[in-house]
């Protein structure tokens, strides 16, 4: 059966786009007006159980996610191509990477979660645990991880979204899922030109974790920090997200 994208662009560069762990193909935000239709080809697939194949039954964990990417690839027909991957979706990309490493070009992390355990104390552990039934609990999130800078209607949108186009237990299994996952062995030293993108107000996933992650594990790794940004820099500076992301995939 065909895995449901969203497309942008037929240009030569190939590029699989993976949502993070609230949002969808669909909520990118703004950013999508910007990409480059003629050099690129931007795809945007779902989850198993978010946006449109949140009807997909499956064990909706990262691995599943990275073969359905693989799966995807091929009915593309890109023997090869870049990944983006936003927060969750960052380790997702780097669980492709470690499937497939020959079939990989670029890897782009936006504030990505990095390929070891993600530690929580006692309280983060109840507040992300939790979110799966509280909307409350994914607005702290949301506020939080921008900096408790986002204005209250942007903060509600997403809630929205993420209560509207996600099942609840696939939200919580894929949590479940990532926060514990330890890929660091697999991916280090990986050589795969590796550009890292940090919105500077983001309090949860910092240039200072990064760079002690993602920096050490892969040797072509370049941190960029994004002024204005938080966790969400396609929404929040979506035109410097796009100038970075498209001047590092041409290479």
């Amino acid at each position: 059966m065909a895995i449901a994208h969203r497309r942008i662009g037929t240009g030569p560069v190939r590029v699989i786009v993976l949502h993070d762990w609230f949002g969808t193909s669909a909520n990118w935000g703004s950013v999508l007006d910007y990409l480059d239709p003629g050099e690129f080809s931007y795809v945007f697939p779902d989850y198993r159980g978010y946006g449109d194949r949140r009807d997909v039954a499956g064990r909706y964990d990262v691995p599943e996610i990275a073969g359905d990417v693989l799966e995807l690839a091929d009915q593309l027909g890109w023997d090869t191509f870049s990944l983006i991957g936003h927060s969750m979706g960052g380790k997702v990309a780097q669980q492709v990477l470690v499937l497939a490493p020959e079939r990989i070009e670029r890897l782009v992390g936006i504030n990505p979660v990095p390929a070891g355990p993600y530690e929580m104390d006692d309280a983060a552990h109840a507040l992300f645990h939790g979110a799966a039934a509280s909307a409350d609990n994914r607005r702290a999130i949301l506020d939080l991880v921008t900096g408790n800078r986002a204005g209250r209607r942007w903060l509600d949108r997403m809630v929205a979204h993420s209560l509207e186009v996600s099942r609840p237990e696939a939200f919580a299994a894929y949590l479940a899922s990532w926060q514990p996952l330890d890929l660091s062995d697999a991916v280090k030293g990986n050589t795969v030109p590796v550009l890292v993108l940090v919105g500077e107000y983001d309090l949860a996933l910092t240039a200072d974790v990064m760079r002690a992650t993602w920096q050490v594990w892969y040797p072509n790794c370049r941190v960029r920090p994004l002024p204005g940004a938080g966790h969400y820099p396609p929404h929040e500076t979506p035109v410097a997200f796009v100038a970075e992301t498209e001047a590092f995939l041409r290479g």
